[in-house]
């Protein structure tokens, strides 16, 4: 099978194109490396089956496929808010393109939407029957209504024009290639506390979020698209909630050392609880994580000591085991 995973250099998608690959599949990794990175995929470029292409999802794609993964766009407020225009015409722009060739070559795709359709949600846990509270206007809604509005078009182009498609709300995720400046929670823990730094915690610290190991969403992705009928969204996340403060000191813990807090406010429009309810995927798909936090967390940790080894030397603290 020919698979085009566009956003393929990226976090979640590099270890797309790597599972597809496995899987025996000729794999297309589209990106144009805005916060995709090409060393993500350097170790996949000799196998016989990957080709990578640079390219924006803004413009028009002509090629012969069979199933698409649109990952493409940047997933961290610290990027998607840098150029808000390019952030919606990604998800508008690259939706209608990627749904245009779906169309032409009567390919199956998936759409990887997101959590943040529901903003700040009133409805907890967040079943995929939820509408959302999303405030359209603020700093957020470049990324919050983008997903929202390519949602639509998804939905859209399956009613008019019966394109298979798949639409996958993840939620926060987290694991190895995570770019350490990306302005996530996790990522941004670990490199603060590697780097001996204070651990930035905007608000209280009492905000929920849910955290999914990166290898299980790929999972969860790939049983989506493998699922026949299952047009409508489905919620991919850890139901397993958690304060960011408690993700600090379980960061701290695995790091190493005492937890030292900034307290900066909390940015404009920040959900104060996030948590999938996962029951149609359990039922649709027969997904539901396993690898709880503390493991997750204690790879991540490895994979940022060793990214960041030759900045800080050889006198990282190993982490300490998942308990």
């Amino acid at each position: 099978m020919k698979i085009l995973v566009t956003g393929g250099a990226g976090f979640i998608g590099s270890h797309l194109c790597e599972r597809l690959l496995a899987q025996g599949n000729q794999v297309v990794c589209l990106d144009n490396f805005f916060t995709g990175r090409r060393e993500n995929v350097e170790h996949l470029m000799e196998e016989p089956g990957f080709e990578l292409m640079r390219h924006d999802v803004t413009e028009p794609l002509f090629m012969e496929v069979d199933q698409i993964y649109n990952l493409a766009c940047p997933a961290s407020p610290i990027h998607y808010q840098y150029n808000p225009v390019k952030t919606v015409k990604s998800n508008v722009m690259g939706a209608i393109n990627m749904l245009v060739l779906a169309k032409r070559v009567r390919a199956r795709v998936l759409q990887a939407s997101t959590s943040e359709v529901y903003g700040d949600p009133t409805v907890h846990p967040q079943t995929e029957s939820y509408w959302g509270n999303v405030n359209p206007i603020g700093p957020r809604s470049c990324y919050d209504e983008g997903k929202r509005v390519a949602e639509t078009l998804m939905m859209d182009y399956h009613r008019q024009d019966k394109v298979d498609i798949r639409i996958a709300r993840i939620f926060n995720t987290y694991g190895p290639r995570m770019a350490e400046a990306d302005g996530r929670v996790v990522s941004n823990f670990i490199v603060q506390a590697l780097r001996g730094q204070e651990l930035t915690l905007y608000g209280t610290g009492e905000q929920t979020r849910s955290f999914c190991y990166v290898d299980e969403l790929v999972d969860g992705l790939m049983k989506l698209m493998a699922a026949e009928g299952r047009h409508e969204p489905v919620n991919l996340g850890n139901p397993v909630e958690f304060t960011i403060r408690q993700l600090a000191d379980e960061v701290a813990r695995i790091v190493g050392g005492e937890v030292r807090i900034a307290y900066q406010p909390l940015p404009a429009d920040d959900p104060t609880q996030r948590k999938p309810d996962i029951t149609r995927a359990r039922e649709w798909l027969g997904w539901e994580p396993q690898v709880q936090l503390p493991e997750g967390l204690a790879r991540t940790v490895d994979y940022f000591r060793r990214r960041l080894s030759r900045e800080l030397g050889s006198g990282l603290p190993a982490a300490r085991e998942a308990v």
